[in-house]
C-alpha cells in the first residue's frame, strides 16, 4: 500500500480546524441568543427596549453564517477521510442531515434578522410570529436535524473503528438527547457544538492512520 501523499496528510488537520471553528461560532451564538432573546414572546417588554440585548443578536446572527461555512467544509473533510469505506444507508443519512441541518439554521438565522429589525415595532402579534419561528427553527428543528447527523458520524465511526469508544457513545448520548430534550431542556443545544469541538480535537491530533 503506497504512503499517503501530502494532500492526504492534510485532510484530518483541515476537517479537525473546522469542527472546532464551527463549535466555537455556534457554541458562541447560542449563547448569546439564550442570554439576549426571551424565551417567550410575553416577556419581550424588557428586550424591545434594550438595545445592548439586541445587540448581542446581532453579533450571534452574525456569526451564523460563519458557523455554516465551517460545518460544511468539517462535514466535506469527514466525508473525504471515510472514503470509499463509507456504508451508502449511513452516509445519505450522513449528508443529508448534515445538509439539512445548515439549510435550517441559516433560514432560522433569517427569521431571526427580520425579527430584529421589527423589534422597535409595536406590534405584538408580528413579533410573536416572528419570535416563535426563529426560536423553532433554531433550537428545535436545526437540532433535531443535528441529532441525526451525530448519530450518523457517531455510528459511521464505530462500524469503521476509526473514533474511539467513548467518542461514540458521547455522540449516540449526545443524538438522542437532542432528539428527545431539544425544545423542552433550556441550553441543551449546546451539546451539538461541544460535541463537535471534541471530535474536532480527536481528528485534529489522531493523525492519519486513526482515520483511515
Amino acid at each position: 500500500m503506497p504512503p499517503p501523499s501530502a494532500d492526504a496528510l492534510s485532510t484530518p488537520r483541515a476537517a479537525g480546524l473546522a469542527g472546532i471553528l464551527f463549535g466555537l461560532l455556534l457554541g458562541t451564538a447560542i449563547v448569546l441568543v439564550r442570554l439576549a432573546l426571551p424565551a417567550h414572546p410575553a416577556d419581550a417588554g424588557p428586550w424591545l427596549t434594550g438595545s445592548s440585548r439586541r445587540a448581542a443578536v446581532q453579533v450571534a446572527l452574525d456569526l451564523v453564517p460563519f458557523a455554516g461555512i465551517a460545518f460544511l467544509w468539517f462535514l466535506a473533510a469527514v466525508r473525504d477521510r471515510i472514503g470509499e469505506r463509507e456504508d451508502r444507508f449511513f452516509a445519505t443519512v450522513f449528508i443529508g442531515s448534515g445538509l439539512v441541518f445548515t439549510a435550517v439554521l441559516l433560514c432560522g438565522a433569517a427569521a431571526a434578522g427580520g425579527m430584529l429589525a421589527t423589534a422597535g415595532d409595536t406590534n405584538r402579534p408580528l413579533w410573536g410570529y416572528g419570535h416563535s419561528l426563529a426560536y423553532a427553527l433554531l433550537t428545535e428543528y436545526s437540532m433535531r436535524m443535528a441529532a441525526v447527523f451525530v448519530l450518523c458520524t457517531s455510528t459511521i465511526g464505530h462500524r469503521l473503528r476509526v473514533l474511539p469508544r467513548a467518542l461514540v457513545w458521547l455522540g449516540w448520548l449526545v443524538g438522542m438527547a437532542l432528539i428527545i430534550g431539544t425544545g423542552d431542556v433550556a441550553w441543551l443545544e449546546l451539546a451539538f457544538p461541544l460535541w463537535s469541538v471534541l471530535l474536532g480535537g480527536h481528528m485534529l491530533t489522531a493523525g492519519p492512520r486513526a482515520v483511515r
